[in-house]
């Protein structure tokens, strides 16, 4: 375990590039990219070449610092370098996840008023734009291409940036969809720097670490956390290259022994859910921990098999993205796993709490994080759920050619409304309630967050997946059992349906009466899912 972090980012430089000039310089000689399952390595001598080429085309084609750059493609070496070089020629760089349709990517290219579109293959043939090929950096139908010779002679001492205005506008990043319509989010210098700074006193990365990319980089948690913050402390990125299923991450997790696990709560989920929960039903094991010192042993070898399987090097997992399964979290906090559980937004790219492992407290998703205040409008916030408002350094200019939408985001003081209900304890705790806009009102006049209902289902029946709806005054449950699930168990949609009023009748057992449910209807296919795999909610009623 590491217990002695230091700082590595000079609070008194206000510069992300300054950031980027000094981890080239001092780790020229190192690792700084691999695509996993690949021969493909860059040092940070190599970015560096690669980053002075494309600054070199970026002048030939006639790009100009404060022109926007879009970047589409799935996390790997490649989409690093390219907005490395971006970045640092003073582009104002437009991630694109994906996952977004062909026509959703064009949509985003002509709204951001990009000049220039960094993608693959895949998506040369679809796009309107004019495009550099992110493998062969040659611009399509263009006679300009990269000299792939130039600059070979480049030395750390060579390494000098575009330096920024900290409140100009760095990143142009457009949220998921979740809600059914994207907006560009403007995020400037100082959130990302904050950001940065947060996470350098947050985390204990060290030059030389070997570190997986999980997270799409084109979603500021992956972007902030799972990539742009190791690059800048010296580390050794390994990216998947491809869709990241639970399997593949646990293997290679294995396979590369990362010192900190970043993930979203299904990973975890998966693990304990599939693997250990079922061993722990087991009528032997029922038996032993029954026994509070055999416990204690079976719990400690469960840890130790949970570390092991997130490549035993890990010294801390970090949660973010969704909520996580209070039975799932309930686990983890008893068997002492060192987990913690962040919170945040693209709009604050991302970050507004978090709490380290060893302090945090079960429930919650961390305190206001530095350089950030968050208020719960509310007249009772230790007690009374309200919207969560934060104001400070990581909150965004606020959205691309949306002066409405930016109003309503962020008010006349500077808060920013998160849409998030929530408290915040004595300690400075938040605890989150569910989402304003999915909070429903039963019945007798009771706010009801369908969160909250869900969340009993999957702790409480055989269902992954679940969401609550509202139809006049009853609460429906539309649920999904997973095909692993139901080979398990020995199920069928027939048995569950003919199990339906039990199901329903142990989830209402642990729901206040204004929240039960009144109906459970069994899906055959799952939810259709974002990119950071939150339910589109918004399709289902």
């Amino acid at each position: 375990m590491r217990n002695d972090i230091k700082k590595k980012f000079d609070l008194n430089d206000p510069s992300v590039m300054s950031m980027m000039e000094k981890s080239i310089s001092k780790n020229w000689n190192l690792l700084a990219y691999t695509n996993y399952g690949t021969e493909q390595s860059y040092t940070y001598g190599d970015v560096a070449k690669m980053i002075a080429r494309l600054h070199r085309l970026f002048q030939e084609i006639g790009i100009k610092p404060g022109d926007k750059i879009a970047l589409c493609e799935r996390n790997c070496a490649q989409w690093a370098i390219a907005f490395h070089a971006a970045f640092s020629y003073g582009a104002v760089v437009v991630p694109i996840l994906p996952d977004f349709s062909p026509e959703q990517i064009q949509n985003i290219y002509n709204h951001s008023e990009s000049s220039l579109i960094i993608c693959g293959e895949k998506y040369t043939s679809q796009l309107e734009a004019r495009i550099l090929d992110i493998n062969s950096f040659a611009i399509k139908d263009e006679p300009y291409t990269i000299d792939m010779n130039a600059f070979n002679d480049l030395q750390p001492s060579d390494i000098h940036y575009f330096r920024e205005n900290t409140d100009d506008l760095a990143l142009l990043s457009y949220t998921s969809g979740s809600t059914g319509r994207s907006k560009g989010v403007m995020l400037p210098y100082r959130s990302i720097w904050s950001n940065m700074q947060f996470a350098d006193a947050a985390l204990d990365f060290r030059p030389g670490d070997k570190t997986l990319a999980v997270l799409p980089m084109a979603h500021m948690y992956g972007f902030s956390f799972d990539f742009l913050l190791e690059f800048l402390l010296g580390c050794h990125v390994h990216f998947l290259t491809k869709t990241p299923s639970p399997l593949i991450v646990i293997q290679a997790f294995q396979e590369i022994k990362p010192v900190v696990a970043i993930v979203v709560p299904l990973i975890l989920e998966k693990i304990v859910k599939n693997k250990i929960f079922p061993l722990l039903q087991t009528p032997h094991m029922r038996v032993l921990t029954a026994i509070p010192g055999i416990k204690h042993l079976i719990y400690r070898k469960i840890k130790e098999k949970l570390l092991a399987a997130l490549g035993g090097n890990i010294y801390e997992c970090v949660v973010g993205g969704a909520a996580i399964n209070k039975e799932v979290e309930e686990f983890l906090h008893t068997i002492h796993f060192p987990y913690t559980v962040g919170y945040g937004m693209t709009e604050c790219g991302p970050i507004i709490g978090y709490e380290d492992w060893q302090f945090f407290k079960q429930g919650s998703c961390g305190k206001a994080v530095p350089r950030m205040d968050v208020m719960i409008d509310s007249s009772d916030p230790q007690h009374i759920p309200g919207e969560i408002l934060a104001k400070g350094a990581n909150v965004m200019l606020g959205y691309y050619k949306n002066e409405e939408e930016t109003k309503e985001a962020i008010d006349e003081e500077g808060w920013l409304h998160t849409g998030d209900l929530g408290i915040i304890d004595a300690n400075g705790n938040i605890f989150i309630r569910g989402r304003k806009k999915t909070m429903l009102l039963g019945a007798n006049g009771q706010n009801v967050y369908p969160e909250e209902i869900e969340d009993a289902i999957i702790t409480h029946t055989l269902f992954d997946e679940a969401v609550v709806v509202q139809r006049g005054e009853k609460l429906v449950a539309l649920v999904y059992a997973a095909p692993a699930t139901m080979e398990q168990n020995g199920l069928t949609i027939e048995t569950l349906q003919q199990n339906i009023n039990d199901y329903k009748r142990a989830i209402n057992a642990k729901l206040p009466n204004f929240a039960n449910i009144s109906s459970i209807e069994i899906r055959e296919e799952e939810f259709e899912k974002t990119p950071k795999r939150s339910i589109k909610r918004y399709l289902y009623s």
